[in-house]
């Protein structure tokens, strides 16, 4: 059976990503993913080699035909998000930053002069990195269906582990509680929340936890930077003890961090001191989780 490992923040800027890429030295027999799809970074320290890319089609969207359009403004009084303007020749067009590719003008056109179209909103990637297969994604500048694009993401890693007899998939979650979240964790073996004990951290630390709770996936938390505030941080420890929540990992701030991220290197490969030893420990205790779930 293929376990899944997801890890998680809330906000961004915790550093689950520095989390995820020392677990991809960590552990053997796996499929590493980027669902942060929106501003992917987890490549920047695995410098994954593209071995395979392929289009992904989100939705639709309307194409308009300027040889049937008789400029009747149809389109223009029926859309409310204004998408239909006029250009230069002053005729109309749409803008597609502005459209919610709704269709609406499509059907109240009586020319028949909007078509809705499958539409290229960004690109999926499987890649070689030192540590194994990596699936990642760009979503396009301004694009929706990120939620669609993490599932994707998450399908073809799944595919990738069968065809390879892997037993773990390590998923890079993206930031927040919407839908790329949410698209992020359901049916995950595990879910691992790395926090910071600052109140933005602490906030968004119980959004993400009640999130899980309500899909009923198992989660453990990763406090990252204790030593910066150690009232914040009693504060987190009080919040799961009260939940039944283990804190599995509690990592002091390390100015080698940064000097390893600069080199592009994980925490583990890097010497980071007290950090290095922690995230291993860390991992011997999420490894046990999974194998349990």
């Amino acid at each position: 059976m293929i376990k899944e490992l997801t890890i998680i923040s809330g906000k961004g800027g915790t550093g689950k990503t520095t989390v995820t890429a020392a677990f991809a030295a960590l552990s053997k027999q796996k499929v590493m993913t980027d669902c942060d799809v929106d501003a992917a970074d987890l490549h920047l320290i695995l410098q994954p080699e593209v071995l395979h890319q392929e289009s992904f089609i989100g939705g639709r969207s309307p194409v308009m035909d300027k040889e049937l359009c008789t400029e009747c403004g149809t389109c223009q009084e029926v859309c409310r998000f204004n998408a239909v303007e006029l250009d230069a020749d002053q005729r109309y067009r749409i803008n597609p930053f502005a459209c919610d590719n709704c269709a609406l003008c499509t059907f109240a056109c009586p020319e028949n002069a909007i078509t809705m179209v499958d539409s290229v909103n960004g690109n999926w990637f499987i890649s070689r990195t030192a540590y194994g297969k990596m699936v990642h994604a760009k979503l396009g500048i301004g694009e929706d269906n990120s939620g669609k694009l993490v599932t994707l993401v998450r399908q073809q890693a799944k595919k990738l582990a069968e065809d390879e007899k892997l037993s773990l998939i390590i998923n890079d979650g993206p930031p927040g509680i919407g839908c790329p979240v949410t698209a992020a964790i359901t049916g995950a073996s595990l879910v691992l929340i790395v926090t910071e004990p600052t109140l933005s951290g602490i906030h968004d630390m119980e959004r993400v936890a009640d999130l899980c709770r309500h899909f009923q996936i198992p989660v453990q938390v990763c406090i990252n930077k204790y030593s910066i505030n150690l009232v914040n941080t009693q504060k987190i420890r009080g919040y799961c003890a009260e939940r039944g929540i283990r804190v599995v990992g509690e990592l002091p701030f390390e100015p080698l961090v940064n000097k390893a991220l600069v080199a592009r290197q994980n925490v583990v490969d890097y010497d980071c001191g007290a950090v290095t030893k922690v995230v291993k420990q860390m991992w011997q205790e999420v490894e046990k989780q999974l194998r349990a779930s």
